[in-house]
């Protein structure tokens, strides 16, 4: 095919942009403009397409791997309609994830079972596509990280890591009270965040109660300035998803109704097991 000279030189274009991000040097196009062919041209681009593309593919494919996801979660089918968004964020913000290059955090609240985790994993998987690095972690899982690498002496080295992420998530936020010691690790993580790199925190405990759960008023107050100074709190109101879609709560037609889980341990706790 007899390609014109414009075709070839934004042929050209292409290929040195490419090789710019396969690290090769500019003898590629130079060679291209003195003994290349337009086929053959056309072949190198081909290549150097394909290795951009593998190595893509290899980058996220590790991203996703040292992230720590506990499940694979997505968007499809995901039921938005009774979270509550801050004026700040919309919804088509928050799904291209427009806060992680921001360094804004995000602080989900909610009951259990309401689909807090489930958005969580699923904005870190997007972020994991996009080429961002990500770590997802239980709160409880950090503190125990955090303590072990301080009595290690490898704490700083674990803080180097951390600091390195685009976006860290920090799940069951105050689910489980965290001790003195524990609780200035997590500050340090969290000070140590502050305008570097985007935090996503699920949390059923609301801003009054975290001095009870972290052991000092003054240092959970200065957690919730630097959350939401660059950040955004999302309200989940529904109901649990797990407790509503519980096959044991569905019986079938002419069976009856199964015990509670509280009826059922009542009954546990007289008969012995």
């Amino acid at each position: 095919m007899i390609r014109t000279p414009q075709e070839r030189e934004r042929t050209r274009i292409t290929i040195a942009s490419m090789s710019r991000k396969l690290m090769l040097s500019s003898r590629v196009v130079e060679l291209c403009e003195s003994e290349a062919t337009p086929r053959q041209e056309e072949f190198l681009l081909k290549v150097l397409s394909e290795e951009i593309d593998r190595r893509e593919r290899g980058k996220k494919a590790r991203l996703l791997n040292r992230a720590g996801f506990p499940v694979f979660k997505s968007f499809e089918d995901y039921d938005f309609s009774e979270i509550r968004f801050p004026p700040a964020l919309s919804k088509e913000e928050l799904l291209r994830a427009d806060f992680i290059p921001e360094k804004k955090n995000l602080v989900l609240y909610g009951g259990v079972g309401t689909g807090k985790t489930h958005m969580a994993i699923a904005l870190g998987i997007a972020a994991c596509e996009k080429g961002l690095s990500v770590r997802f972690l239980t709160v409880t899982e950090l503190v125990l990280k955090l303590t072990e690498a301080y009595k290690a002496g490898t704490l700083e080295r674990l803080i180097r890591d951390l600091k390195q992420l685009d976006l860290l998530i920090l799940d069951e936020w105050g689910y489980v009270p965290v001790d003195r010691e524990g609780s200035q690790l997590l500050f340090r993580i969290i000070a140590d965040s502050y305008e570097s790199k985007s935090l996503i925190l699920t949390t059923n405990l609301e801003f009054s109660k975290w001095g009870g759960i972290f052991t000092d008023e003054q240092m959970a107050a200065a957690m919730i300035d630097r959350l939401v100074h660059h950040g955004h709190l999302l309200l989940f109101e529904a109901k649990s998803y797990r407790m509503t879609h519980a096959l044991m709560r569905q019986p079938g037609p002419g069976t009856a109704k199964p015990k509670t889980t509280v009826e059922a341990g009542s009954r546990l706790g007289e008969g012995g097991a």
